[in-house]
C-alpha cells in the first residue's frame, strides 16, 4: 500500500513540476507571472484598452488584466496627431471628451508619469456666411453642457493665432482648453496608474482563441496559457475584426490611410512667447497645431482621393504589422497644402522634416462601437475609434461604470455596437466609410441624408413601391420614408438577453426584424378601411385600445396592434416581408374612396408634439427618468408586482423632482427647434429643448423642454436660443390637440350630461 502511496505523490510532483513549467515559461518570457483567471481581460493595448484597465482598477475590481498582442501603443496610438477637443457636434460624446480632458489634466500629478498635455485652446474657423451659421447652430446646443465654448470675431482670432492670414475670416469657434497630447506618454501614463491599482498588463501576448463556456464565461487562449475570463473587452483597434471573427462576428471596421506633414523649427513660430491655439481650417479641410518650433497639420482629402486599406478587411491584417506606417503620397493632399499655406503663409517657406501616413480605425458613420455585444453573453467592444486620444479617457470612464454597475452613466445610443449587423457588407463599409472620411469637414445640416452604400440589403417589401414618392431617412440600415412628394415639391439600453439571463426566465430570444415588416394607418377613416379587408370586427366594442390580435387582412396573416398612431385612431400592422407590398396596396385600393394617402416620419414628428406624446430618444432615455417626463399616469407604483425600475422610481418620488418636461410654445420666425437647444430665463441657462417641431394644426412652432420645477409652470415665460438668438416661449398646457380616444371618452361624457 505504502508504495502505491510512493508512486501517487511522484506522479503528483511530476503533474506540479509540469505546471510550474508552464507558469515558468510564461513568467520567463513575461516577466511576470502568468494569472489563469480573471473578473474582465481587455484585448488590445492602445489607449482605449488600457485606460478601461486603469478605470476598473481604480473603480475597485480584481484581476484586471490586459493583454497586448506586441507592445502598448502598437497599431494606431503611437504615431496619433493627439489632437484633445471639448467640441463635438453631437451632444452626448461632449460628455465623453470633458471627461478625458478632465483626467489628462491631473493624471500625471497622479501616476508621476508626463503626458505632455499641452492646452492653448482651439479655434474652428468659418470663412463663409453659412459656415458661421453652422456655429451658431452649435452655439444655441452648447450653452447647456459644462464646457465653455465662444463664437468669437476676427480680431479675438488673430490674438490667439497672429500668424494667420485674416482675408477670408470672419468669425471662429472657441474652445478653451482644447490642446493637444503625447499619445505614447499618455498611454504609458494610464498603464503606470492601471498597474498602481492592481492591473496585470501582458505585452507580447496576442490571443490566438476565444472560447465561450456554458455559464457564460470566457477562455481566452494565447501561447502563454489560457485565462478564464468572467467578461472580455475587445479593444483591439484595427485588429479588432481578427478579434470578432474568433466568435463569429464581422465587425464593420475599416482602416484608413491618414496623413500630417511636420515641419522644422519657423522662425515666426519660435519668436512666439505662448503657443498658438490649435486651428481647424474648415474650408480647406485640415487641423493645424504647433509642434515645438514648428507647425504639424493633417488634412483629411475628398472622398474620391482618400484610401482604404481594404485588403485588410478582405484578407486581415498583415500579422506582423505594428509599429509600422504607409507610404506617403504629398501629391494626394496638395491641396490641402496649398489651402494651408495660403491660410498660414508661414508655411510656404518652412522645411518638411516628417510625413506621417498611418492607419485610423473607421466605422460606417464615423462613430466607435462601445458596450456589450448582443448574440453572445459578457462579450464587450470599444472599437472603431477614429480619434481615439480624446475618446480614450472618457470612454473608459464610461465603460467602467456600465461594467461594475450594472448600466450605462448616460445615454450613449448612438455608439451602440448592435446598431449594426449583418446588413454591413463589406461594399457598405467601405462606401460609407469613405463619404465619412471625405465629408469630415463639410457643412452640416440638421436632418441632412448621406446616400452612399444605400441602400443596403435591409428594405422592406414596400420599398421599391415608394422609393420615388418621397424622401428615404436611413435608420440602422432601414429606408424609412421622412416625407412624400407633392406636386411641385423639390425631390430630393438593456438590452435583453442580459435580463434573461440573469433573471433566469425560460425564454427563448430571436431576432426576427429582418423577417417581419410593419405598416402602419391612422385618421379618422382608418378602422373604415380595414374592416374592407377583414372580417375581423374592427369596431369600438370589437378592438379596443391597446389590444393586439392575430387578423387575416387582404388575404395575409398580419398582426395588428390598436394604438393612438400620431394621436389619432390608429393600428399598427404586422406582417412577413414578403406579405407586405400585397397588403400596403390592398389598403391603398381600399381607402382610394376616403382619400388615402402615404406620409412620413418627419409628419409624424410633428404630429405627435401637437398632442404631446414622448419620443424614445429624446424626452426619454437613460439620463431621464418616467417622474420627470410627465409619465406617472401609466406607472403604478403601489401595484404589488416588483417590476424592474420600481425601487429606483419609489426612491426618486421620495426624494422630489429638480426638474419637469414642459410644453412651449416658441414665438420664432422662418426657423424652428429640432431639440438640444438651449433655454434661457434672466440671462441664465436653465435647460434645454429635447424635440421640436412646426405645428401645422396651429400655425406655431413647438417644443418640449426639460426645466426648473420652478420654471415649468403654465404661462411661465423662457427663451430657446435658435441660431444665435433668442426666441420668447412660454409654457403651454398640454396636449394642444387631444388624441383620438381622449375626444371620444369627452364626446361620450358630454352625450351622458346632455
Amino acid at each position: 500500500m505504502a508504495w502505491i502511496l510512493n508512486l501517487i505523490r511522484v506522479q503528483l510532483r511530476r503533474d506540479l513540476a509540469s505546471c510550474r513549467g508552464v507558469a515558468g515559461d510564461a513568467s520567463s518570457v513575461l516577466g511576470k507571472r502568468w494569472k489563469d483567471t480573471a473578473e474582465t481581460v481587455i484585448i488590445g493595448g492602445g489607449c482605449v484598452g488600457v485606460s478601461l484597465a486603469y478605470h476598473l482598477a481604480k473603480a475597485g475590481m480584481k484581476d484586471v488584466v490586459l493583454l497586448e498582442k506586441t507592445e502598448l501603443t502598437a497599431g494606431s496610438t503611437w504615431h496619433a496627431a493627439g489632437l484633445t477637443t471639448y467640441y463635438h457636434p453631437g451632444i452626448n460624446l461632449k460628455k465623453i471628451h470633458h471627461d478625458s480632458i478632465k483626467l489628462y489634466e491631473t493624471l500625471e500629478a497622479e501616476t508621476g508619469q508626463a503626458v505632455g498635455l499641452h492646452q492653448p485652446g482651439s479655434i474652428r474657423i468659418a470663412s463663409t456666411p453659412i459656415r458661421v451659421d453652422e456655429m451658431k447652430y452649435q452655439m444655441t446646443r452648447t450653452h447647456w453642457h459644462v464646457t465653455e465654448q465662444y463664437l468669437i470675431g476676427p480680431e479675438k482670432i488673430q490674438e490667439l493665432f497672429p500668424l494667420l492670414n485674416m482675408d477670408k475670416v470672419l468669425a471662429g469657434l472657441y474652445t478653451p482648453g482644447d490642446g493637444h497630447i503625447d499619445p505614447y506618454s499618455l498611454t504609458m501614463a494610464l498603464a503606470a496608474g492601471a498597474r498602481m491599482y492592481g492591473a496585470q498588463i501582458y505585452n507580447n501576448a496576442p490571443v490566438t482563441s476565444l472560447e465561450p463556456t456554458s455559464d457564460g464565461k470566457w477562455d481566452v487562449q494565447t501561447s502563454h496559457g489560457t485565462i478564464r475570463a468572467n467578461r472580455i473587452v475587445n479593444t483591439a483597434g484595427f485588429w479588432a475584426r481578427e478579434v470578432g471573427k474568433m466568435i463569429g462576428f464581422e465587425h464593420p471596421t475599416i482602416p484608413v490611410h491618414h496623413q500630417y506633414i511636420v515641419t522644422a523649427t519657423i522662425p515666426e513660430v519660435k519668436a512666439l512667447k505662448e503657443e498658438l491655439a490649435v486651428i481647424r481650417d474648415l474650408e480647406g479641410s485640415y487641423y493645424l497645431r504647433q509642434e515645438r518650433d514648428g507647425l504639424l497639420f493633417g488634412p483629411y482629402e475628398k472622398m474620391e482621393k482618400m484610401v482604404l486599406q481594404d485588403s485588410w478587411v478582405r484578407d486581415g491584417v498583415p500579422p506582423g504589422f505594428g509599429k509600422e506606417l504607409f507610404e506617403s503620397d504629398l501629391d494626394r493632399i496638395m491641396e490641402h497644402v496649398e489651402k494651408a499655406m495660403e491660410m498660414v503663409p508661414v508655411l510656404k517657406k518652412a522645411d518638411i522634416i516628417n510625413i506621417v501616413s498611418g492607419p485610423i480605425t473607421y466605422t460606417p458613420d464615423l462613430l466607435p462601437m462601445v458596450g456589450p455585444h448582443c448574440g453572445v453573453r459578457n462579450y464587450w467592444t470599444a472599437i472603431g475609434f477614429g480619434y481615439g486620444i480624446i475618446h480614450a479617457g472618457g470612454i473608459g470612464k464610461f465603460l467602467s461604470e456600465w461594467i461594475t454597475n450594472g448600466e450605462p452613466p448616460y445615454d450613449l445610443i448612438e455608439c451602440d455596437p448592435n446598431r449594426y449587423g449583418k446588413w454591413t457588407d463589406v461594399p457598405f463599409i467601405c462606401a460609407k466609410a469613405r463619404e465619412s472620411y471625405g465629408f469630415n469637414n463639410v457643412v452640416g445640416y440638421p436632418k441632412e441624408e448621406r446616400f452612399a452604400g444605400r441602400p443596403t440589403c435591409r428594405t422592406s417589401g414596400v420599398y421599391e413601391l415608394l422609393k420615388d414618392k418621397g424622401s428615404m431617412g436611413f435608420h440602422a440600415g432601414w429606408e424609412q420614408p421622412h416625407w412624400f412628394y407633392k406636386p411641385g415639391d423639390d425631390i430630393g439600453y438593456k438590452w435583453i438577453e442580459t435580463e434573461v439571463a440573469q433573471g433566469g426566465y425560460d425564454v427563448d430570444i430571436t431576432n426576427v426584424t429582418e423577417d417581419i415588416g410593419v405598416l402602419g394607418i391612422a385618421g379618422p377613416n382608418s378602422r373604415k378601411v380595414l374592416q374592407k379587408l377583414t372580417n375581423e370586427d374592427m369596431s369600438e366594442a370589437g378592438f379596443k385600445f391597446l389590444h393586439c390580435k392575430s387578423i387575416q387582412l387582404a388575404g395575409k396573416p398580419v398582426r395588428a396592434i390598436r394604438i393612438s398612431y400620431t394621436g389619432e385612431l390608429g393600428w399598427e400592422l404586422y406582417t412577413d416581408q414578403k406579405d407586405l407590398a400585397a397588403v400596403y396596396l390592398a389598403m391603398m385600393e381600399a381607402g382610394k374612396d376616403e382619400g388615402i394617402d402615404n406620409f412620413g416620419t418627419y409628419a409624424m414628428a410633428s404630429l405627435r408634439l401637437e398632442k404631446g406624446f414622448r419620443g424614445w430618444g429624446a424626452e426619454m432615455n437613460c439620463d431621464t427618468n418616467p417622474l420627470e417626463a410627465g409619465l406617472d399616469y401609466f406607472i403604478k407604483l403601489n401595484k404589488p408586482a416588483d417590476f424592474i425600475g420600481k425601487a429606483a422610481l419609489q426612491e426618486i418620488k421620495a426624494k422630489g423632482l429638480n426638474r419637469k418636461l414642459s410644453y412651449i410654445a416658441v414665438n420664432t420666425d422662418d426657423i424652428d427647434p429640432e431639440g438640444n437647444e438651449t433655454v434661457w430665463y434672466n440671462g441664465k441657462v436653465v435647460g434645454n429643448t429635447t424635440s421640436g417641431a412646426y405645428s401645422y394644426s396651429s400655425q406655431q412652432s413647438l417644443a418640449f423642454a426639460y426645466l426648473p420645477l420652478e420654471l415649468s409652470t403654465l404661462g411661465q415665460k423662457v427663451e430657446v436660443e435658435l441660431l444665435g438668438k433668442k426666441y420668447p416661449a412660454n409654457v403651454i398646457q398640454e396636449p394642444l390637440i387631444h388624441t383620438e380616444p381622449t375626444r371620444t371618452r369627452l364626446q361620450k361624457k358630454a352625450q351622458s350630461k346632455a
